[in-house]
């Protein structure tokens, strides 16, 4: 980490602060996870305590509190029997095993902020319940749209929709958004709705944004609109390998699945004389998406399956263009702030919180979302002229190094750890 980094000492006058991450995955499964992971390791790095709860799982790396987790449970895919989906059901709506959990937890590390991630389903917002009780500063991170969309993803069957937007949560059933299922659909409308009209998240009191597009959804949801904050994740780029020679292919990275909109990549590939695609990731639609490359840009499209962190690096140096086309909100990818920061310019969809990273001309393009052609003529002059690209290389690097460093993400957090406590305190007065 950088030399400049400063401890959260002004949020409690001298000393470290006790940070307490709630999330239900302990290992590095998604997006959410490598931020509580990088978040976690950059406060350490800062002189502060962390610990961990979530749910039991054999993957998990964070052991210590390990006694105290609820039992593993999967819902992706649900349970094949009965008695596991009634399982499933019941931990999403309230887990008592979760809240004893937690509730152990907090008697042991005494943390001064609970800074909670993605909790529903298999932790459920049970564990705030010891949190209200001892009067703790909890801050949450909005990873997804969830507390606005019963399905998270403002999709209906693959196409944005914000039928449910303002608390409608019955047009999640009567479209079953969910995969087409009406029990699955009813169970995650069921789950918000019980969750908003009982105000669960009450004792969250600020709720962190990374990108101004989510926080004005929320808002315009009316999900505890005063307590949004919008706060971007950040990039450690200290040591980190920039882009050293112009050209190569067009790279994607990330999970096959049908809102990442692989496919309209593949399409635009195929527009594009001599162009190559590269494909890092795996995920449902991948045999599909092979398929579909095999008929329409055969020999252009290369799957490498699911790689490290290091090797998606490579193919990112090695890179003309990343390329993201997605169809849905996406919130602020990983994916797109790594890229810049190596110098390699994005092309992706003038949708969700896209524009807000991406500067059409100086650090990529914004093309319509699910427009094949469209994205075609975005990366034609980057696949056609290793100069177009290159000439974008400083603006990228400077953008990340300026708005998204480890030391303002610290800054901003140490702020809103000293407001939620300070909200707590009046709240309980």
């Amino acid at each position: 980490m950088g030399p400049r980094l400063r401890t959260l000492a002004v949020f409690l006058r001298g000393g470290p602060v006790r940070i307490l991450h709630v999330n239900k995955f302990l290992y590095r499964r998604g997006g959410a996870e490598a931020y509580m992971e990088d978040l976690a390791d950059l406060q350490v790095a800062a002189g502060h305590r962390v610990a961990f709860f979530g749910m039991a799982h054999p993957e998990n790396t964070h052991l210590e509190y390990a006694a105290h987790f609820p039992a593993h449970i999967e819902m992706e895919p649900p349970p094949p029997d009965l008695a596991g989906r009634l399982r499933g059901v019941g931990r999403m709506l309230y887990s008592t095993s979760a809240s004893r959990g937690m509730e152990a937890v907090l008697a042991d590390f005494r943390p001064d902020v609970v800074h909670l991630h993605n909790i529903y389903h298999q932790l459920s917002p049970s564990v705030l319940r010891p949190v209200a009780r001892r009067r703790l500063a909890a801050v949450m991170t909005l990873h997804d749209y969830k507390l606005a969309c019963p399905s998270y993803q403002f999709l209906d069957h693959g196409r944005i929709c914000e039928a449910c937007l303002g608390g409608r949560f019955q047009h999640a059933v009567l479209r079953r958004c969910k995969d087409g299922s009406l029990g699955a659909s009813a169970a995650l409308a069921g789950e918000l709705f019980l969750h908003t009209v009982t105000r669960a998240y009450d004792p969250v009191r600020i709720f962190v944004c990374p990108s101004r597009f989510l926080a004005g959804k929320m808002r315009q949801a009316g999900v505890y609109p005063a307590r949004l904050r919008h706060v971007p994740h950040f990039i450690d780029t200290e040591g980190m390998a920039v882009k050293s020679t112009p050209g190569g292919p067009a790279l994607v990275a990330g999970r096959l699945s049908p809102e990442k909109g692989v496919d309209v990549a593949i399409r635009a590939i195929a527009m594009v004389p001599e162009g190559l695609l590269e494909v890092a990731g795996t995920g449902p639609e991948e045999e599909r998406l092979r398929r579909l490359a095999d008929a329409v840009a055969p020999g252009r499209v290369r799957f490498h399956g699911l790689l490290g962190k290091e090797d998606v690096h490579r193919l990112m140096l090695a890179a003309s263009v990343v390329v993201l086309p997605s169809r849905w909100y996406e919130n602020q990818p990983m994916v797109v702030l790594e890229a810049l920061a190596r110098g390699v310019p994005v092309v992706g969809p003038d949708l969700g919180g896209l524009p807000e990273l991406v500067d059409p001309g100086k650090t990529g393009a914004l093309v319509p979302p699910d427009a094949p052609r469209a994205l075609a003529d975005a990366l034609r002059p980057f696949l056609a002229d290793p100069g177009h690209g290159w000439s974008m290389r400083e603006s990228a690097i400077a953008r990340v190094r300026s708005d998204f460093s480890p030391e303002r993400h610290l800054e901003r957090l140490d702020e809103l750890y000293a407001q939620a406590r300070v909200s707590r305190v009046r709240a309980a007065a």
